[in-house]
Formats: C-alpha cells, sequence, structure tokens
C-alpha cells in the first residue's frame, strides 16, 4: 500500500512541474496580439513568459519579444534553439523542424507601465502604428 501511495505522490510531483507560463506560439492560429497581450498577462502573474515555437512560427515568437521589448515591458532571460524530430508525412518519417524557446521576465517598472496604459492609452505597440 506505500508503494501505491508514494507512486501517487511522484505523479504530483510530476504535474506540478509543468509550467504555467508557457505559451506555445503558432503563425496561423491567433493573431500576433493575442499572444502579446497574453505575454503581458503572464509576466503579470509569474513575473516571467516562456515563449515557444516551431518552424514558420519562430519569426512570431521573435516579433513578440521585440515588441515587449520595445516597449519597456520585458527583458531576454534566455533564449535556447535546437531542432526536433515531427511526424508530419503520411508515412510515419520524422521531419526535422526548428525550434525556439524565449525566456522573458518582467522589467523594473513593468507594474508602472501597465498601470500607465491602462489608465490612459498611451501604450501603443509598435506594429500598430502602422
Amino acid at each position: 500500500m506505500e508503494e501505491v501511495t508514494e507512486a501517487v505522490s511522484n505523479l504530483n510531483v510530476v504535474d506540478s512541474l509543468k509550467k504555467n507560463n508557457r505559451i506555445q506560439v503558432s503563425n496561423t492560429k491567433k493573431p500576433l496580439f493575442f499572444y502579446v497581450n497574453l505575454s503581458k498577462r503572464y509576466m503579470q502573474q509569474y513575473n516571467e513568459v516562456e515563449l515557444s515555437a516551431l518552424g514558420m512560427a519562430i519569426s512570431t515568437v521573435v516579433l513578440i519579444a521585440e515588441i515587449l521589448k520595445n516597449n519597456g515591458l520585458a527583458i531576454e532571460k534566455k533564449i535556447m534553439t535546437s531542432t526536433v524530430d515531427v511526424n508530419e508525412d503520411m508515412r510515419g518519417r520524422p521531419v526535422q523542424k526548428a525550434k525556439i524557446e524565449v525566456v522573458l521576465g518582467k522589467t523594473m517598472n513593468f507594474d508602472a507601465l501597465m498601470l500607465a496604459g491602462q489608465n490612459d492609452g498611451t501604450m501603443v505597440n509598435i506594429q500598430e502604428q502602422t
């Protein structure tokens, strides 16, 4: 009986290791500013956000990170690149895809900028100006 209890305890530990602040970005499913705003909310809640993408969505992650950095909301903590095997074709052969993971943290004045942006609406993103 103790073995079963220990196994259940180990399952809970594995579940708690799941990252709640990770956003898996797609360049086809949601608009760019959905991810920008979601990243802001995650940084408010967790103090950092991890953006992850495969293949063609990598440029979207880079754009999100640059928008947040240029608005003074985020700083880069870590950037990781790798390749992963993805089963894409019908025969089940793996295809290698590029992967990026970017960890962004809050800047010292993140909270003040967020509050100022909510109160007077002056926070304008670069992409919204064009």
